[in-house]
């Protein structure tokens, strides 16, 4: 019997290696055949449950415990430039195709961390091919448990692909397993439009089944897919499917594509009772509860796993406080530390944008709308409320630590000054988002990351049906009621296309600030070149007099700015081994 009909296989064809084995490849010595993993409902759904194992960790998972914001120019993380982790490797251009920190070296025994991505989101898609294949009437009799864990599969499958194509662009459609192939010469790469419509058709078979459910409603099922998850994997990628990334002939029809999918899922997720969380700060620091009309009716899709079974300290919420907080707690890291970039994106409270642009490309001579009534030396008043909920800036509340009533002080020499050691901010600003501040240890954080939010459906409708249609009514309702949550005033009537299209970026920018759509916005839209070289930072001083002053400081210089940066390249030792698997461009 081969090792191809285990119960679990440890690769796809294309990812098997010996030092990056599935710790599930066994050698067979009978245990347990593919027949016999299908053999009852119970082996059949602990093979999906394998499946699920697959996924991304996101959140804090990205090695060493940093945020994947902090590999483009929201934020800098503060192990950069004191030690080697990956982030530092990126951003100093250490990348190739033969090593890839986030991909080429993971390990079993670093599997609490999100490497591997290539591998991982390719075993997910076998592992998902081979339970649509096996899974039937005879191993789950009851049609309705049938179709859901069918329709559960297909959401899954769509996922993996979407993540591969978000980070190596096109990949080969495999819809079977193919491990006793043993040509592989005839298979290449799709296009970015076919398997598009390859995670579609999955997404839309998935929400035709009728015993699939908008939402989980127990702890048990809690992290499992559902109609939700499938609308978000559907509008987000085709959004990216209009792009300028993949539509450089800007086909109107692609962004038409994305607008009708959004609007749908829009409709269709708040028709069953999905809606905008109401108080921005709290949603972010708060764990989805879970019934058939919970509080948070917001979060589409949360990630549950975090590492080894039992490590609890491992949880975003744990991690948070170890990895991420001010230096009064202790924590091993500042950790993700708010750029100057991303501070100067917000709006004043009236809607009014503050900074244009810079005169210089060190982003240290700002263009200062005088009519807004920003003064860089007092950076910090009638701020868009999103920013006092996303970072702590010199002067900041935080609360009542050990008795003592505590603003942040990250002017130099302060109690949290700004500093090149990794316990303190180098930018002069801490992360706020996702920071309980009445959390007083690691065990309190209960928060989990939220990958996908009903936020960004709206947004991606903003986007595409301006690019189909112009600001339409339906475009300005749907960026105004993510504005109208955070308490800030709609967009300005009269907007031209182009003038909507750069306030919806910086709109983007402010709502998902710190998460993931900024790392794939840069490159969705092709301005990574222009936006991600500089990250600044502002450096506080207190005089003599007591008087603070401030100046505008370069924190990081990135080398990993050119175009093939907009994808990652694919791992050597995959186009060694198929010759149909070309290489992105620029890491031949």
């Amino acid at each position: 019997m081969r090792y191809s009909k285990l119960l679990i296989f440890g690769v796809l064809f294309f990812v098997a290696s010996s030092c990056n084995k599935d710790p599930l490849d066994i050698t067979p010595d009978g245990r347990m055949t593919l027949k016999e993993a299908f053999s009852t409902q119970e082996l059949t759904e602990a093979y999906l449950n394998s499946t699920y194992e697959r996924m991304r960790k996101h959140g804090v998972n990205y090695h060493y415990y940093t945020f994947l914001s902090a590999f483009g120019d929201d934020s800098h993380e503060s192990n950069f430039p004191s030690q080697d982790f990956p982030v530092s490797k990126y951003i100093n251009g250490n990348i190739s195709a033969a090593s890839n920190p986030l991909d080429n070296e993971g390990s079993a025994t670093l599997s609490y961390t999100d490497r591997s991505w290539y591998e991982r989101a390719w075993v997910g898609v076998r592992r998902a091919n081979v339970f649509l294949t096996n899974i039937n009437e005879t191993n789950v009799p009851e049609a309705g448990h049938r179709g859901r864990l069918t329709a559960e599969a297909k959401v899954l499958r769509a996922l993996f692909y979407l993540d591969l194509l978000k980070n190596y662009g096109p990949m080969p459609i495999i819809k079977e397993d193919i491990t006793l192939k043993a040509d592989f010469s005839d298979i290449t790469r799709n296009t970015y439009a076919e398997v598009t419509q390859f995670i579609v058709k999955d997404c839309d078979e998935a929400l035709a089944e009728p015993n699939l459910p908008y939402r989980v409603t127990s702890e048990a099922e809690r992290g499992r897919m559902t109609k939700a998850v499938a609308f978000a994997i559907k509008s987000q990628v085709l959004l990216f499917n209009a792009s300028p990334q993949w539509n450089a002939e800007n086909e109107v029809a692609k962004w038409q594509a994305s607008a009708t999918a959004s609007k749908q899922a829009l409709e269709t997720l708040t028709s069953n009772g999905f809606q905008l969380a109401p108080n921005y700060e709290n949603y972010f620091i708060t764990k989805p509860d879970l019934a058939n009309s919970p509080n948070d009716k917001e979060t589409l899709f949360e990630i549950t796993d975090w590492g080894y079974a039992g490590q609890t300290y491992r949880r975003f919420g744990n991690i948070l406080f170890l990895m991420h907080m001010i230096p009064d707690f202790g924590p091993e890291k500042a950790g993700n530390c708010p750029s100057q970039e991303l501070v100067d994106t917000y709006e004043m409270k009236d809607g009014t944008i503050p900074i244009t642009g810079y005169k210089d490309e060190e982003h240290l001579q700002p263009i200062i709308n005088a009519a807004s009534g920003y003064d860089d030396q007092n950076p910090y008043v009638n701020r868009d409320p999103r920013f006092y909920a996303t970072v702590w800036y010199n002067g900041a509340y935080y609360g009542n630590i050990k008795g003592l009533e505590t603003r942040i002080e990250s002017f130099k020499g302060g109690k949290h000054g700004i500093s090149g050691i990794k316990q303190r901010t180098p930018t002069g600003y801490y992360m706020r988002k996702f920071v309980d501040p009445k959390v007083r240890s690691a065990a309190e954080g209960t928060a989990t990351y939220k990958l996908f939010r009903l936020a960004e459906i709206y947004l991606n409708l903003a986007e595409s049906e301006n690019e189909v249609n112009g600001p339409t009514t339906v475009a300005y309702n749907a960026v105004n009621a993510v504005r109208a949550r955070a308490g800030m005033p709609n967009f300005p009537v009269g907007l031209s296309k182009s003038e909507f299209r750069e306030r919806l970026r910086r709109e983007r920018r402010v709502e998902f600030a710190l998460e993931e759509n900024r790392f794939y916005d840069m490159r969705r839209w092709k301005i990574l070149k222009d936006v991600g070289k500089i990250t600044t930072g502002m450096e506080w001083t207190r005089l003599s007099s007591g008087k603070l002053t401030s100046q505008r400081i370069v924190t990081i210089r990135r080398r990993s700015w050119e175009d093939k940066y907009l994808l990652f390249p694919i791992p050597l030792r995959e186009t060694i081994k198929m010759a149909g698997l070309t290489q992105n461009a620029g890491w031949e």
